[in-house]
């Protein structure tokens, strides 16, 4: 049963701004060291910075909550299977949030061009 579903759009020149702004204090506040690290891997790292800002946007509206107290930016991890499909990791506020709604899966899909990147994530319950 599909119990929410989210969508996000971002202009890839908007986050590229805030790195350039704000340096890895930006960096950490919204990603995990392993999306960090994934993203860095490319030569243009910034349509993926935007993508997994878009995912985590997404996510956050699944559950209504937008990203804030219930829903921490570093409660979000989005990784990826050896197949290149994107998949979310919840931590701490995101597992119990996740929890107390009655659990489930929440399935991602990712994409960016060189000026925009977009997700959408569907929360899917048991």
């Amino acid at each position: 049963m599909v119990a929410g579903v989210g969508i996000d759009i971002i202009e890839v020149a908007r986050i590229a701004a805030a790195v350039e702004r704000f340096g890895d204090r930006f960096l950490h506040r919204i990603l995990r060291p392993a999306e960090i690290a994934y993203c860095r891997s490319f030569s243009r790292p910034a349509p993926h910075l935007a993508a997994r800002f878009a995912a985590k946007e997404a996510i956050s509206k699944t559950f209504g909550t937008g990203i804030g107290a219930a829903l921490g930016w570093q409660d979000m991890e989005v990784a990826r299977h050896p197949s290149g499909q994107p998949y979310l990791i919840l931590h701490d506020g995101g597992q119990r949030l996740l929890a107390e709604r009655g659990g489930g899966e929440i399935h991602l899909s990712l994409s960016h061009t060189e000026n925009y990147a977009t997700a959408v994530a569907v929360w899917e319950k048991p």
